[in-house]
């Protein structure tokens, strides 16, 4: 078990993020990742199959951690409209069928959606910090968070500078994610690691602290609009991290997969994996989600699958 000189009601002062030097000093006494011991255990648990009861309730429970997303420039308020009427009832014809846990859209559509959702409990996420590059003035940044918030915004999801990280400048990540938690007030931020970017999965780890350390409710692997986006031996870095931090400062952080995961089958190993690596108490909405705009179509026609006996066809289902 990690011992970070970091305390443990916040996770914010301490001589670990003094300096830039401190905090490098930290995230290089960080355990090294194995890389082939890594994917040799996503492939062991890649493996495991789970039976018809147990994956009916995985089915279920994967549908309730779906951030459904739409973010891109040709968005319309009357998709947003429809993605959230999705969102509450992803299958019109089965009640028992759980929503979804998160919209996720860009700020200038966070209204839109907060007024489609109304007392739903869906919540609505919002990218912010000039998605999906990062690359803007901190005034900027927070200027987008705060509207964000302001139309509605229940979650942020922001960009860490992947330029900064990469360059070792890690306190300017750290004190950015600080300003933009600052600027969240009581919406929840998820950090955005843009693993696709950061190379090795020492930097993913590393990266995963700094965040951590700067307050994050949740980190997450990825914009969607770099590949590789989320894989699963990235997520079980990410996965170790949130577990290590736990045992280190007493406080919980959620992880989220985002971009490529696209089936049922392999949403079911990212749970199977959570299971086995952090526990059942990662098991809800609360503390894993899935960034997905394709996934919930074929979470449904599984889904349909196990009650039926027979598959819907993908025209069955609205296109997200």
């Amino acid at each position: 078990m990690l011992r970070a000189p970091v305390e443990s009601n916040d996770g914010l002062l301490s001589d670990t993020v003094s300096s830039n030097a401190a905090l490098r000093r930290f995230l290089y006494g960080l355990p090294g990742v194995d890389q082939v011991g890594c994917e040799a255990r996503v492939a062991t648990l890649a493996s495991r199959s789970i039976k018809t009861t147990s994956k009916a309730q995985a089915l279920d429970l994967a549908i309730s951690m779906i951030d459904l997303t739409t973010l891109e420039g040709q968005d319309t308020v009357g998709k947003v409209r429809a993605l959230c009427a999705k969102a509450q009832r992803p299958d019109p014809e089965d009640a028992t069928c759980p929503p979804v846990a998160a919209i996720c859209v860009y700020p200038d559509r966070v209204a839109t959606a907060r007024a489609a959702l109304g007392n739903s409990g869906v919540r609505v996420a919002s990218v912010a910090t000039a998605f999906p590059s990062g690359r803007s003035t901190l005034d900027v940044k927070l200027q987008d968070t705060k509207d964000a918030v302001a139309a509605g915004a229940s979650e942020i999801d922001m960009v860490i500078d992947r330029g900064a990280f990469l360059s070792g400048d890690y306190r300017r990540v750290f004190d950015e994610i600080v300003a933009v938690k600052d600027a969240c007030g009581q919406a929840s931020l998820k950090v955005i690691l843009e693993t696709g970017e950061l190379v090795t999965y020492d930097n993913v780890r590393r990266a995963s602290w700094v965040a951590m350390l700067a307050g994050a409710h949740f980190i997450k692997t990825s914009t969607g609009k770099v590949q590789p986006a989320a894989t699963m031996p990235v997520t079980l870095v990410m996965l170790e991290a949130v577990r290590d931090f736990r045992e280190t400062t007493g406080r919980q952080v959620g992880v989220k997969p985002a971009g490529g995961i696209s089936t049922a089958k392999d949403a079911v190993k990212y749970l199977v994996m959570v299971n086995e690596t952090v526990g059942d108490e990662w098991l809800d909405p609360a503390w894993f989600r899935f960034g997905a705009s394709r996934l919930l179509n074929d979470l449904l026609m599984q889904r349909a699958k196990l009650s039926t006996g027979r598959y819907g066809g993908p025209d069955y289902y609205t296109l997200d």
